[in-house]
């Protein structure tokens, strides 16, 4: 997500400085007209506005308090803005510690994968002070199509995980839907066909319908993402049925499939069968 998002940046004319743990996958952000930063603490050096997109709150926590990172430069003024889904209690930690070096702090997770951020389709759901916001979103107009504040620091992100929630939902439901019609055989081909022609058409289903009947698995998001999502969720109180059931699946498919797209949670299920 981060390269295609820091080309769009570099195409409309913003200087660009680029920094990945993973030095493999640093050598892909070396795009034209992009600097490379040594590390975090040099990026907050040398730069206004600094994104974060990583996985986890872990890797959060080493950005901002490992070695040369984030936290206890001189830099002051600063914007950091975290567009990782994450949860809420580590944007308000952050925050607050970017607050006393007397630097600012948004939370702003995007619903979106690589496609529409190549296209600048994401959508930027922002938790954090309103006044910051409106100083980021002539950024964010090259990279989404709609900006929201949600709330205070870490509403984006709450917001990001009921989307994921809801994403949770349709994979799964478009899963055991498939795995019912063969089971009584009809042809997956056949039945994404239908969904395809019905009032259920959607995006989602009309790519990950595509990607079952062609049996291609390679992640655009990966099952392990959203099985983290959905234990972040399960953090914040989500106790719903629905809820319960696909967390409780996608905990159960991750050993296996983890490294696989979200929608490999059909490989699952169809082993229970």
């Amino acid at each position: 997500m981060g390269r295609p998002m820091s080309q769009r940046l570099v195409k409309a004319g913003y200087p660009v400085m680029v920094y990945n743990r993973d030095k493999a996958k640093e050598e892909a952000l070396k795009i034209t007209g992009a600097g490379v930063a040594s590390s975090p603490r040099a990026l907050m050096e040398e730069s206004d506005i600094i994104f974060i997109m990583v996985t986890d709150d872990l890797a959060i926590r080493q950005i901002f308090t490992g070695d040369n990172g984030l936290l206890g430069t001189m830099a002051t003024g600063k914007m950091i803005i975290n567009m990782s889904t994450v949860s809420p209690g580590i944007s308000k930690d952050m925050a607050l510690s970017c607050g006393r070096e007397g630097n600012f702090y948004l939370d702003a997770p995007v619903s979106g994968s690589v496609k529409q951020a190549e296209e600048g389709e994401l959508v930027i759901m922002v938790g954090g002070r309103e006044d910051i916001l409106e100083k980021a979103k002539p950024i964010f107009e090259h990279l989404g199509r709609l900006t929201l504040r949600m709330g205070d620091t870490g509403a984006g992100n709450k917001a990001k995980l009921a989307i994921n929630m809801l994403l949770a939902f349709y994979a799964q439901g478009l899963a055991e839907a498939v795995v019912f019609a063969l089971k009584n055989e009809i042809k997956t081909k056949d039945f994404i066909t239908i969904i395809n022609n019905s009032a259920l058409r959607n995006i989602f289903t009309t790519i990950k319908g595509d990607a079952i009947i062609q049996q291609n698995y390679k992640a655009a998001f990966a099952l392990k993402h959203i099985a983290k999502d959905l234990r972040l969720a399960k953090e914040e109180g989500m106790t719903t049925p629905m809820g319960e059931a696909v967390c409780k699946a996608f905990q159960e498919a991750e050993p296996a499939w983890g490294e696989e797209d979200i929608i490999a949670i059909l490989k699952h299920l169809g082993s229970l069968q």
